[in-house]
């Protein structure tokens, strides 16, 4: 549609009726059908049941979704406790990745628990697929026109070699916007391709999930600076605290884990 002289992308992809189907949801459907679809291939490598990742993405994604909504929510807590019929509204967005990252993995937790399976060994093999789901995800945030950095010039954005339907979705209230989500998305699908290397690697269980951790936090951090729409704390930036937490968190888990005698299987060993 055009706002002004500037076209923009329509957040709603169809109209079933009185029921809008908004690129939001599509893209983050889609980004979890990805991800499935590298994990299942992986798991069944590695000995895994074809439908192990299957079960645990049904379990998984409706809780990372609701956690993702509900940390959202509690550091909003002043919008929403005014508006509490907005709480469960999420087709602008407003879902929060720590959140859901919380979730998936205490649900991969007891998941693993109640199979019988190892929880380092299902995270390795899903890392890759969360990271790519993340990276698709982004572009959901783009459709929205959410998720940006400061105000910037048009000459920016043109000067960072952008097609035009990108610097056009950067451009709202009559100003344009840093692509914050687009930098994020391509470090994720970089991260990607490093965790896919590593797998060849053959480190010991557990730390390609690490890994993950503390790439992804890497390039959050950094990013989150830029960002306008940053979840606060007094004045920090929650997801900067949390990046943070979760790098170091990462590092210790894996000399604690070495160290103990915890990580002495590899990758690519049964």
């Amino acid at each position: 549609m055009l706002l002004g002289s500037i076209p923009h992308l329509d957040r709603v992809a169809l109209q079933l009726g009185p029921f809008p189907i908004y690129w939001y949801g599509l893209i983050i459907g889609s980004g979890v059908l990805l991800g499935l679809w590298l994990a299942v291939r992986e798991s069944e490598r590695r000995g895994l049941p074809k439908d192990t990742f299957i079960d645990v993405v049904l379990f998984a994604v409706p809780i990372a979704i609701l956690c993702a909504r509900a940390y959202y929510v509690l550091f909003e807590w002043s919008y929403y406790s005014a508006n509490p019929s907005q709480i469960i509204n999420i087709r602008q967005g407003g879902l929060a990745i720590h959140g859901g990252l919380i979730g998936a993995m205490i649900t991969g937790v007891v998941f693993a628990r109640m199979r019988g399976l190892s929880f380092w060994k299902l995270t390795d093999i899903a890392a890759p697929s969360i990271l790519l789901g993340q990276a698709i995800g982004r572009w959901g945030n783009f459709m929205n026109q959410e998720a940006h950095g400061g105000e910037v010039t048009r000459g920016f954005l043109e000067g960072l070699h952008l097609p035009d339907f990108i610097i056009n979705q950067m451009y709202i209230d009559g100003v344009y916007y840093q692509p914050t989500f687009l930098y994020e998305s391509l470090w994720n699908f970089a991260g990607v391709i490093v965790l896919l290397l590593l797998r060849k690697a053959n480190l010991r269980r557990g730390e390609l999930f690490l890994t993950y951790l503390i790439w992804y936090s890497a390039g959050r951090f950094f990013i989150e600076g830029l960002r306008t729409d940053s979840l606060m704390l007094g004045p920090l930036r929650i997801a900067q605290v949390m990046s943070i937490a979760l790098i170091v968190l990462a590092i210790v888990l894996i000399f604690v884990r070495r160290k103990m005698g915890y990580a002495n299987k590899r990758y690519l060993e049964a």
